[in-house]
C-alpha cells in the first residue's frame, strides 16, 4: 500500500470516527483543537485504525501524538 493509499484510508476511519468533514483532516490538524476529539474519541479511532490496519498501537507511543501527521507518520511506521 503507498502512502497516498494508507492516507486516504486514515482519513476515511478518523473521518468515520470523529464525525468530522474529510476536508478537516489536514496533516497539521489537531485532534483537541480542530477536530474536537476528545480522549475516548482518539480510542475509538486508534481501535479503529488497528483494525483497518491490522496493526497494534501500544497506548506508549501515543504519548505526544497531537496532530493528524504525527497519528498518520506513526500508523505508517507499522505497515
Amino acid at each position: 500500500m503507498d502512502n497516498e493509499a494508507a492516507f486516504d484510508k486514515f482519513k476515511s476511519c478518523t473521518v468515520e470516527v470523529l464525525q468530522v468533514k474529510p476536508e478537516q483532516v489536514t496533516p497539521d490538524a489537531r485532534f483537541a483543537d480542530d477536530l474536537d476529539a476528545d480522549s475516548l474519541d482518539l480510542v475509538e479511532l486508534v481501535m479503529a485504525l488497528e483494525e483497518a490496519f491490522d496493526i497494534t498501537v501500544d497506548e506508549s507511543e501515543l504519548e505526544g501524538v497531537e496532530t493528524v501527521e504525527q497519528a498518520f507518520s506513526l500508523i505508517s511506521s507499522k505497515l
